[in-house]
């Protein structure tokens, strides 16, 4: 973990939104679909390219909106996209097109990571990729004679079970480029849901407490238990969503608490995922509308939506802002931080309590070094971006900028390797999965509202020309898609959006859930499962 951890923090965006739109010379965008899932900041782009001359790399395997305005488009395999960075670094640094400067002063591990890509010529690379050596070359020199340069990436980089990996070759080129601690550069993942860096900088995740102290060390044990009151806090890790599931289906987790999730549509191989459901003995669900999971629950809680909450909300570029209520909640909808107090205190908890959003932003200030000068009176309108140590800190608009937390930051030497299933002759074809503009997540919101709906009422599985001529597949036909665990039907979009050999699918759809073909594959560090490449078989109905 020591590249992505300690020298890139949390993974969130090491810029900042405008100085990324106003001040890159040159972006790099991979597993981004940025128009249609991050349409603002994808605006910004279109505008720096259109308006300053800004360049473009993009790096997906379709035809997606921002093509229209890439200087190159490089369309690589799914599950290929190491090779394709250590291709491009082998250009780099076999033409001597790199920062020396910052790599001698800023990094260590160069010997290994030069080492490393040498074994990635760009022929080399370029067959894995399924594109062309010269692609390759383009870019190096793209990006070589282009600073600063944005790196920005989202779910298409880290949902593979290489996803760790992939994160850190994304700093591997950043820092080799030397676009670390500048403005217009930087690694930037674009976060895919309105607060959850947020709830990842408060500890929602299974390894650590708030702002990523470690579950496991016992000086942040000791902290939180003196803050708290309490003696015996567990310091082991805990389990992904995922690995809850399997667990519930063995029999070793007996009840589940979801807040805010709907893993019937979100996650892996669904049809395997409703059986660990079934087998709790108590799932509980707080949410705001009758999800498909919430349809399983033996409790459900309602909760408050956005517009209807009081507290802050934290964004891709780490800024705290503040929401307010817009409308009255309805019924006996409650605040989220309400209900899971008052299910304490009627389990017996009589310790430590809340009465309001700004007594909990006191004890945040308290525990969480990074938002210690976070306070209720000082986010204003604009909000405050962490790290922000003390109430006299302006806030870190870039990070990284005279050091890494690290000190120095560290060039990993990674390997490619394939994704966990791959095409064969029954089931010939890569099966990869996203989003669409007008639909969100798993749709809890979004397929309420009539107006979305009638643009974008039903899923569509993308599939070539040649591949649907030679399936005797027409576009707005029904078609049949089957992987290992499962099969669905929708109609066809038959275009060139994907390649050869590729189909694509929104998930947002539950009547046809392509996370009912997907694989629970699992990054073995960072335990995300493998979303954008499968197997699958495509016949027509």
């Amino acid at each position: 973990m020591t590249g992505l951890v300690t020298a890139f923090g949390s993974g969130a965006m090491t810029n900042s939104f405008d100085d990324v739109a106003d001040s890159a010379q040159i972006y790099f965008i991979i597993g981004s679909n940025t128009t249609e899932n991050h349409p603002v900041l994808g605006m910004r782009i279109r505008q720096a390219v259109k308006q300053r001359g800004a360049k473009l790399i993009l790096c997906d395997p379709r035809s997606i909106p921002i093509a229209d305005f890439a200087t190159l488009h490089i369309r690589q395999k799914p599950g290929t996209d190491i090779a394709l960075l250590n291709g491009i670094m082998h250009v780099l640094i076999a033409e001597n097109l790199y920062d020396q400067k910052f790599v001698e002063e800023r990094t260590e591990g160069f010997e290994a990571l030069e080492a490393k890509v040498m074994e990635y010529p760009p022929e080399r690379a370029a067959e894995i990729c399924g594109i062309t050596p010269e692609e390759i070359v383009q870019a190096a020199h793209l990006m070589a004679e282009n600073h600063p340069g944005a790196l920005l990436y989202a779910m298409g980089i880290t949902q593979h079970t290489t996803g760790h990996q992939n994160v850190l070759s994304c700093a591997n080129l950043q820092m080799l480029l030397g676009n670390i601690g500048v403005p217009g550069g930087g690694v930037n993942p674009l976060r895919g849901q309105n607060n959850v860096q947020g709830a990842c900088d408060m500890g929602g995740l299974p390894n650590v407490f708030t702002a990523y102290q470690p579950v496991t060390s016992k000086d942040a044990v000791q902290k939180f238990e003196q803050a708290w009151g309490v003696t015996g806090m567990d310091s082991k890790v805990g389990l992904t969503i995922v690995e809850m599931l399997n667990n519930a289906e063995k029999g070793a987790l007996k009840a589940l608490y979801c807040m805010g999730e709907n893993p019937m549509l979100s996650d892996p191989d669904l049809n395997h995922a409703e059986h660990c459901l079934r087998s709790l003995d108590l799932l509980v669900v707080q949410d705001i509308f009758l999800t498909e999971t919430a349809a399983l629950a033996d409790v459900v809680l309602p909760g408050l939506s956005f517009a209807e909450k009081l507290g802050t909300f934290t964004n891709s570029e780490r800024r705290i802002q503040f929401i307010r209520p817009a409308v009255p909640a309805p019924g006996e909808a409650r605040p989220d931080w309400w209900i899971i107090g008052e299910v304490a205190r009627r389990m017996g908890y009589n310790g430590l309590t809340y009465n309001s959003p700004r007594e909990i932003m006191d004890e945040i200030n308290r525990l969480t070094p990074s938002y210690a000068g976070v306070t209720y009176d000082r986010i204003g309108e604009m909000g405050l971006q962490w790290p922000c140590p003390n109430t006299e800190h302006p806030g870190t608009r870039i990070l990284h900028a005279a050091k890494f937390s690290r000190g120095l930051g560290y060039l990993s030497a990674v390997d490619w390797q394939p994704p966990a299933e791959e095409p064969d002759a029954e089931y010939p074809f890569i099966f990869t999965t996203g989003r669409v503009l007008y639909q969100y997540h798993t749709g809890s919101m979004t397929r309420r509202s009539a107006g979305l709906e009638a643009i974008c009422p039903e899923p569509m599985v993308e599939i070539n020309g040649a591949d649907a001529s030679r399936l005797g597949i027409a576009s707005g036909s029904l078609v049949k898609v089957a992987s290992r665990r499962g099969e669905i039907q929708a109609k066809a979009l038959v275009s060139d959006k994907t390649e050869p050999g590729v189909v694509f699918m929104p998930w947002h759809f539950a009547e046809a859930a392509a996370n009912k073909l997907t694989i629970a594959a699992l990054d073995p560090i960072g335990k995300i499962p493998e979303y954008k490449v499968c197997a699958v078989r495509v016949e027509a109905v």
